[in-house]
Protein backbone atom coordinates (compact mmCIF):
# COMPACT_ATOMS: atom_id res chain seq x y z
CA UNK A 1 0.00 0.00 0.00
CA UNK A 2 1.55 3.42 -0.71
CA UNK A 3 1.33 6.11 1.52
CA UNK A 4 -0.88 9.17 0.80
CA UNK A 5 2.37 10.99 0.26
CA UNK A 6 3.37 8.76 -2.14
CA UNK A 7 0.11 9.67 -3.97
CA UNK A 8 0.65 12.84 -4.00
CA UNK A 9 4.64 12.51 -5.29
CA UNK A 10 3.25 10.15 -7.94
CA UNK A 11 0.41 12.56 -9.05
CA UNK A 12 -2.13 9.90 -7.90
CA UNK A 13 -4.16 12.13 -5.11
CA UNK A 14 -4.32 15.63 -5.79
CA UNK A 15 -2.81 18.58 -3.09
CA UNK A 16 -2.19 22.35 -3.43
CA UNK A 17 1.42 21.85 -4.31
CA UNK A 18 3.31 25.49 -3.92
CA UNK A 19 6.78 24.58 -4.88
CA UNK A 20 8.23 21.19 -6.42
CA UNK A 21 11.67 19.94 -7.52
CA UNK A 22 13.16 16.32 -8.83
CA UNK A 23 13.60 15.61 -5.12
CA UNK A 24 11.15 17.37 -2.94
CA UNK A 25 7.81 18.37 -2.98
CA UNK A 26 5.86 21.25 -0.67
CA UNK A 27 2.19 21.67 -0.16
CA UNK A 28 -0.49 23.32 1.93
CA UNK A 29 -1.58 20.91 4.90
CA UNK A 30 -5.19 19.92 4.65
CA UNK A 31 -5.38 20.53 8.46
CA UNK A 32 -3.47 24.23 9.50
CA UNK A 33 -2.26 25.07 12.68
CA UNK A 34 -1.45 28.62 11.77
CA UNK A 35 -2.22 31.23 8.39
CA UNK A 36 0.60 29.55 6.63
CA UNK A 37 1.21 25.21 6.83
CA UNK A 38 3.14 23.72 4.77
CA UNK A 39 4.57 20.48 4.53
CA UNK A 40 7.81 20.02 2.79
CA UNK A 41 8.54 15.68 2.06
CA UNK A 42 11.31 14.30 -0.06
CA UNK A 43 9.75 12.67 -2.73
CA UNK A 44 12.18 9.61 -1.59
CA UNK A 45 9.88 7.15 0.84
CA UNK A 46 11.34 7.43 4.37
CA UNK A 47 8.94 6.29 7.38
CA UNK A 48 10.39 8.83 9.80
CA UNK A 49 13.67 10.85 10.84
CA UNK A 50 14.15 7.40 12.12
CA UNK A 51 15.02 6.23 9.12
CA UNK A 52 17.36 8.66 7.41
CA UNK A 53 20.91 7.06 6.77
CA UNK A 54 24.02 8.81 5.92
CA UNK A 55 23.25 8.78 2.33
CA UNK A 56 20.35 10.78 2.80
CA UNK A 57 22.22 13.88 4.89
CA UNK A 58 22.24 15.78 1.27
CA UNK A 59 18.48 15.50 0.66
CA UNK A 60 18.13 16.24 4.68
CA UNK A 61 19.60 20.14 3.77
CA UNK A 62 17.37 20.06 0.90
CA UNK A 63 14.76 19.95 3.08
CA UNK A 64 16.14 23.11 5.36
CA UNK A 65 16.97 25.00 2.67
CA UNK A 66 13.47 24.92 0.63
CA UNK A 67 11.72 25.82 3.51
CA UNK A 68 14.26 28.95 3.72
CA UNK A 69 13.57 29.28 0.14
CA UNK A 70 9.87 29.08 0.16
CA UNK A 71 9.70 31.56 3.66
CA UNK A 72 12.12 34.03 1.25
CA UNK A 73 9.77 34.06 -1.27
CA UNK A 74 6.13 34.22 0.92
CA UNK A 75 8.07 36.79 2.12
CA UNK A 76 7.54 35.53 6.20
CA UNK A 77 8.70 37.82 8.89
CA UNK A 78 9.17 34.64 11.32
CA UNK A 79 8.30 30.89 10.70
CA UNK A 80 8.75 27.64 12.87
CA UNK A 81 9.93 24.47 11.35
CA UNK A 82 9.11 21.19 12.74
CA UNK A 83 9.43 17.56 12.29
CA UNK A 84 6.77 15.14 14.08
CA UNK A 85 9.14 11.47 15.04
CA UNK A 86 6.35 8.70 15.53
CA UNK A 87 2.88 8.72 16.66
CA UNK A 88 3.86 9.69 20.28
CA UNK A 89 4.95 12.76 19.27
CA UNK A 90 2.35 13.39 16.81
CA UNK A 91 3.48 12.04 13.67
CA UNK A 92 0.52 10.89 11.69
CA UNK A 93 1.50 9.84 7.78
CA UNK A 94 4.56 7.45 7.84
CA UNK A 95 6.47 9.63 5.52
CA UNK A 96 8.94 11.81 6.44
CA UNK A 97 7.63 15.78 6.26
CA UNK A 98 8.48 19.24 7.60
CA UNK A 99 6.15 21.40 8.56
CA UNK A 100 6.38 25.41 7.85
CA UNK A 101 4.41 27.46 9.94
CA UNK A 102 3.90 31.15 10.49
CA UNK A 103 0.91 33.56 11.46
Amino acid sequence: MTCIFCKIVNKETSAEIVYENDKIVAFKDINPKALIHLLIIPKKHIPSLDHVEIKDKALMGELILTAQKIAREKRLKGYKLQINVGRQAGQIIDHLHLHLLSG
